[in-house]
């Protein structure tokens, strides 16, 4: 890679910008507040089945989502690719400092500190956290997916790879649980990209698998465009019904998940929710209902964490 001085200096700010937080900014949250207020306002339905997790585990939770939150961010914050390639960089390293035993070697981000506390209660496997931020650099620049199987290993690297951590932080190592995680994650990440759908043109992303687009003769500009058309119901009803299987997986799984690791699989209820009303609209993924938060969300979380269901 071919870097001048005045493009390295950029990079370099960037990196400075990522590691020294404005103080004004954040002087009146403590770390744990961050991250909880940053799951909430960029993971609304993951916050919410979060907080019903027991204090200790809430804590490493919300650190791991927070974490997630911030990579997940970098491509739609940055223009160039190569300062995404370095700020994801500066988390590759955090993530090893996070890991060590010296606190003095964290960054000072609330993200990092929260993210060393919950290594501190339980450690975690670093290669999960690497996946994460892995999956994002290979993915910047990325316009589009080419079949659905490249979709299920991207959620299996950006979505799964959250519950093996949560499952972790819970003391939960459990290959029936890993199953289960894998799953779910890939049905969550599935619906991730049929909810972008309305939304495609802004993120400049075709959120569809191109074999299933060419399989159902939709043309990919009608898609940024928001067209609607039986041959794209086809699409979403063949992408929906792929993240249901996995969904319906997950679910027969839980005899054999151990019961304290119930509760962290709790975002399998606002998955099926969704897909419900997707079905019930005949898969319209534009229809208003689809782009409303459902009061019923909470009641049914609640009810089936109580129940010890997911």
């Amino acid at each position: 890679m071919n870097i001048n001085r005045n493009t390295t200096k950029l990079l370099q700010k960037t990196l400075n910008q990522c590691s020294i937080l404005n103080a004004t900014r954040f002087a009146s949250k403590t770390t744990a507040e961050y991250c909880i207020d940053s799951v909430k306002k960029y993971d609304y339905e993951n916050f919410v089945c979060t907080l019903l997790l027991k204090n200790s585990i809430r804590c490493s939770a919300f650190a791991i989502r927070s974490f997630n939150v911030e990579i997940a961010q970098v491509a739609e914050q940055v223009s160039q690719e190569t300062i995404g390639q370095m700020r994801l960089k500066f988390w590759e390293d955090t993530v090893e400092k996070c890991l060590s035993n010296d606190y003095k070697a964290v960054p000072k981000h609330p993200v990092a500190q929260e993210l060393f506390k919950a290594n501190s209660r339980q450690k975690l496997t670093k290669r999960y956290l690497r996946n994460l931020i892995l999956s994002r650099k290979n993915s910047l620049g990325l316009t589009n997916f080419n079949t659905i199987e490249d979709i299920e290993n991207y959620s299996d690297h950006t979505v799964s790879s959250i519950y093996y951590l949560v499952l972790e932080s819970s003391n939960v190592r459990n290959v029936h649980a890993d199953h289960a995680a894998s799953h779910l994650g890939k049905a969550q990440g599935i619906v991730q990209q049929i909810r972008s759908v309305p939304h495609a043109r802004r993120l400049n992303f075709l959120p569809i698998p191109l074999d299933i687009l060419v399989k159902n003769k939709v043309v990919q500009e009608d898609v940024l465009r928001g067209k609607k058309s039986e041959q794209l119901t086809d699409c979403i009803f063949e992408f929906a019904s792929r993240a249901y299987q996995h969904l319906k997986k997950a679910r027969s799984l839980a005899e054999t998940v151990p019961q304290e690791a119930k509760s962290v699989f709790l975002p399998a209820v606002p998955i099926y929710m969704y897909l419900d009303k997707l079905q019930k609209v005949n898969y319209d993924v534009f229809h208003p209902t689809l782009q409303r938060r459902s009061w019923q969300m909470l009641p049914k979380v609640w009810l089936a964490n109580f129940r010890n269901v997911y």
